[in-house]
């Protein structure tokens, strides 16, 4: 049984991180014909000393349709007032009705949540360079909030994905490094702790497919990638708990790979994404290291 304290202290935080309007973007593009296939972005303000690194941003909400991307745009522009060019991504959600067995909205769209976020990120260059020509390409760094946490590591692993899969890379995305926010990483985990209501399993279109695709969207079972990770997690997490960010770590490190692990005492889910919280300077110190 979950700690009424731990209940109320996530409460409060919630709270805190949605308690700021949403951040109007400097320009918006599509990627395809959906109205939710569309990149927001935010240009660096302030005095910058040539091109800027581009942040880009998933956003999370159990893949679930009523969480957007108008959520996480205070943390973009809390980016773009630290120099960074941000590119804040929508992607297609699960369905809006609540399904039988499910703990609200279905969460995510197979396939196309993953369709999205590929073309989105295949799209990206030519768009940057349109709607953020100060946006240096070359110094991109892929973040992302709890299930965007997950898409953050799935875009960068789709060079690991199964021989065949429409999602495919030949080679390795050119990213700088994936900064992961209280991520859905592991999904064996995530659904052995019930994370978010099953939405792993869900994402993948329910138990009978869980198995079976599992391979094509877990970061756990796509190591190594060959690209710096860094993830970022609060010890006192309940909505994704920590334990799941641990089991990716050391998934990564039985593969030969390092990734970075940060555990925040004392904090929770969401002061991850809330510019009045100093775990989001933390969060932007993270992307600094592997951006500049």
């Amino acid at each position: 049984m979950t700690d009424p304290a731990a209940v109320e202290r996530d409460a409060a935080e919630a709270a805190s991180a949605f308690s700021h309007p949403a951040v109007a973007p400097d320009a918006t593009a599509a990627y395809g014909e959906h109205p939710d296939q569309v990149v927001d972005f935010y240009a660096p303000r302030g005095e910058t000393q040539g091109p800027a690194p581009l942040v880009v941003v998933l956003h999370g909400g159990a893949w679930r349709a009523p969480y957007d991307r108008q959520h996480i745009t205070p943390l973009a522009d809390f980016l773009a007032r630290r120099g960074f060019a941000v590119a804040n991504v929508e992607y297609r959600r699960g369905s809006s009705l609540p399904h039988q067995n499910a703990d609200g909205p279905v969460a995510g769209r197979w396939p196309e949540t993953f369709d999205d976020v590929a073309a989105a990120m295949d799209a990206l260059p030519d768009l940057t360079a349109r709607a953020l020509p100060a946006a240096d390409l070359r110094r991109t760094v892929v973040t992302g909030h709890s299930a965007g946490g997950h898409l953050a590591l799935w875009a960068a692993a789709r060079h690991r994905l199964p021989s065949g899969s429409p999602w495919g890379l030949s080679s390795p995305p050119p990213l700088r490094g994936v900064v992961a926010l209280a991520p859905i990483a592991d999904f064996r985990v995530a659904e052995e702790l019930g994370v978010c209501g099953g939405a792993s399993a869900q994402l993948l279109g329910g138990p009978d497919h869980f198995e079976a695709r599992l391979p094509y969207a877990d970061p756990a079972s796509l190591l190594p990638t060959g690209i710096a990770t860094a993830v970022v997690q609060g010890r006192e997490d309940i909505v994704v708990p920590a334990r799941v960010a641990e089991s990716y770590v050391a998934a990564a490190a039985k593969a030969g790979e390092m990734v970075g692990l940060t555990l925040l005492d004392g904090i929770g889910h969401f002061p991850l994404i809330d510019p009045a919280a100093d775990a989001c300077a933390v969060v932007a110190e993270e992307i600094s290291q592997l951006a500049w």
